[in-house]
């Protein structure tokens, strides 16, 4: 093959006799709705695991969600049955194996020994502060309990081997579970031989490898995944840039690849990070792609097994590059494979500009889960529902005229027109992208221009007649006489109804985001919702000096929830670009060169050259009413309807045009 991504379609070997056909893997996540209450695959999990087989991907993983089941629930020592019917997670599995195998697909199972101090409840190596509370520490596990847990792992690999799985991944030491509290010294205080020096602290690990061996046989692959660095300053409390580790150096985790392959480990799946610095464990749209090559290139120098690399490897030439240079030997893609279950095959046809784009939000993901509301994918509604949620079958092909052309205008105008559906977006501005376009003028926001193009390049493929400059009324919907419309008007910023708003040195943050000058040295941001944090960011690494007026207790905690590891990065971001934050603070009048703000102590008045306001956002206006006994079927979708997320427009927006 001689295309530029020739090298990520090389076969790969793990252990002695299983090979992949490929060097993507699709990357273990936590999604439930991809089991039944049993335990078993769902009709949803064999679909999601089969379309990434269909779409290319060489190795798949499960996720920890159903090993933690198998091996470690809440309650880490319960001796109950691991599985409630277990042969019928078996018949489920036989199933997904020969589906998958139809592709030529591998699938690794992660069995876990357990979240530790990352779960309220469970046990850890030592006594030490739960993630979620810190004021509340763990139980130590005995030695005798140590065992039972290794034990356990080991018979659940003889379970799923004999389900017909060629192997495992253990699950883990990275994002500071068991495995990884076990093997750092920050963590693991014990005295006895599962503590002290790095080859006793990795003890658990080397039992378990060597005893899935002699009971499952030297073939039967073991995978580990690893954090090459913890990015660890203390107990919640990340390191930005590694700086003052006390955690995992880059050092010790290559010389943990050396123990790990020493004792008998097929591959390692690197990464970094843990829960205390989630934003390297999950990187959001903030950090840059491949930010971790430069780390498992230096595993790749110092063992001879495979190096799996995640971690942000979100893009193919980079990847390819790396792979085709020896730095590493495949790459893991978790959220992107959420996003695009064909990633792989688009990158084969030469296609990389349809490969749906990961935007990094984690809304979708692991902020879902997080809230206890079900996981997907923010720009992939079908995501882990591939079975339950797919478009609904055409009977009468329709005339569609969907109404602005924002991120959920386009995404109903997408599927209705993938349905079958003849399909006009009428766009009010003269280019599509809506709140994407002031939302992708960040530097560190790229990825939403991305989404953007892809976007329009969907509708393009499907001939979407786009209309732009093209204001619509009620009397124009009817003039046209489309069987359905789907009004996507969007959102408006919020001005404040305070003195001297109006003044020439106050713009709202959509208009100051695309295109319109901001001049002065001192800027004041209104808001401290996750726009005005995006904006403040964003001016302050231009060399501006910025204050955030927030009136409540704390920024970023208005609107849709923001996503543990998107708010920990942003958080430290404006920590570093010494972005000025008063919460508390209600705005109460615009001078020239000033603006007073209203705090606890009183008014005070803060110096400016500028004002952006990010006070939130209202729907526009609906036509919906002007159109009641038109019959005409008439929709709301996005901002326009509530004021949301890319996640929450693409979601409606999906939901409506999949049944039109």
């Amino acid at each position: 093959m001689s295309y530029p991504y020739a090298s990520l379609f090389q076969p790969l070997r793990l252990g002695s006799k299983l090979t992949l056909k490929n060097r993507f893997c699709a990357g273990p996540l936590t999604l439930p709705s991809l089991f039944d209450p049993h335990g078993a695959f769902s009709p949803d999990g064999l679909a999601y695991f089969e379309a990434r087989a269909k779409g290319g991907f060489g190795l798949i993983y499960t996720g920890a969600f159903h090993p933690d089941i198998l091996v470690d629930p809440v309650h880490p020592l319960d001796s109950k049955q691991p599985l409630k019917a277990p042969k019928a997670f078996q018949r489920s599995a036989v199933e997904l194996l020969e589906r998958l195998d139809a592709y030529g697909a591998k699938m690794l199972p992660q069995v876990s020994m357990g979240y530790g101090r990352n779960a309220m409840g469970c046990y850890g190596p030592s006594e030490i502060p739960y993630y979620h509370d810190p004021s509340k520490t763990t139980p130590a596990l005995t030695k005798e309990q140590i065992q039972q847990k290794i034990d356990q792992m080991i018979a659940t690999a003889v379970f799923l081997k004999a389900c017909g799985f060629p192997g495992i991944e253990v699950h883990a030491m990275h994002w500071g579970y068991l495995l990884d509290q076990f093997a750092l010294a920050y963590m693991n205080h014990r005295e006895d031989e599962y503590g002290g020096t790095l080859e006793n602290r990795l003890r658990c690990a080397r039992e378990i490898v060597e005893g899935v061996k002699a009971a499952c046989g030297a073939d039967f692959v073991v995978s580990m995944r690893l954090a090459l660095k913890t990015y660890l300053k203390g107990y919640n409390h990340p390191s930005l840039h590694g700086e003052d580790e006390v955690g995992r150096t880059l050092e010790e985790g290559v010389e943990i690849c050396r123990h790990l392959e020493a004792y008998g480990y097929d591959c390692l799946s690197v990464d970094f990070g843990q829960y205390d610095s989630f934003y390297y464990a999950a990187p959001p749209c903030y950090m840059e792609k491949g930010r971790i090559l430069d780390l498992a290139e230096q595993a790749k120098a110092a063992v001879s097994i495979p190096i799996l690399c995640g971690g942000g490897m979100n893009a193919p030439a980079l990847a390819a590059q790396a792979v085709a240079a020896g730095k590493i030997d495949a790459i893991v893609l978790g959220r992107p494979s959420l996003a695009d279950p064909d990633y792989p095959q688009k990158v084969a046809r030469g296609v990389v500009e349809d490969i749906r784009p990961c935007i990094g939000c984690n809304q979708g993901c692991i902020g879902a889960l997080k809230l206890g509301r079900r996981a997907g994918c923010a720009v992939n509604p079908q995501a882990a529902r591939e079975f339950s949620f797919a478009p609904l079958p055409v009977f009468a092909k329709k005339e569609i005229l969907v109404v602005g052309g924002g991120v959920a205008g386009m995404e109903a105008a997408r599927t209705a027109a993938s349905r079958g559906h003849t399909v006009t977006l009428c766009e009010g501005s003269g280019q599509l992208g809506g709140s994407l376009l002031p939302a992708g003028a960040h530097d560190f926001k790229e990825v939403l221009n991305e989404l953007n193009l892809w976007y329009q390049r969907q509708l393009d493929k499907l001939g979407v007649t786009i209309q732009l400059n093209t204001r619509i009324s009620a009397q124009d919907i009817l003039a046209r006489k489309p069987d359905a419309v789907v009004l996507a008007v969007g959102a408006e910023p919020v001005i404040p109804p305070v003195p001297g708003i109006d003044g020439n040195h106050v713009l709202d943050c959509v208009t100051a985001l695309t295109g319109a000058s901001v001049s002065g040295k001192n800027l004041v941001v209104i808001g401290g919702g996750l726009v005005g944090c995006e904006t403040a960011l964003g001016y302050a690494q231009e060399g501006r000096e910025v204050t955030i007026v927030e009136a409540l207790p704390n920024i970023l905690s208005a609107g849709v929830p923001v996503p543990e590891s998107n708010q920990q990065m942003l958080e430290d971001l404006l920590e570093e670009a010494k972005v000025h934050i008063r919460t508390g603070s209600r705005l109460v009048q615009v001078n020239e060169d000033s603006v007073v703000i209203a705090t606890a102590q009183g008014e005070e008045m803060l110096p400016t050259d500028g004002v952006i306001l990010a006070a939130g956002f209202r729907p526009r206006p609906s036509l919906a009413s002007a159109l009641t006994g038109s019959g005409i079927e008439v929709y709301q979708v996005g901002d326009g309807s509530k004021v949301g997320s890319v996640m929450t427009a693409v979601a409606t927006a999906y939901t409506v045009a999949r049944a039109l």
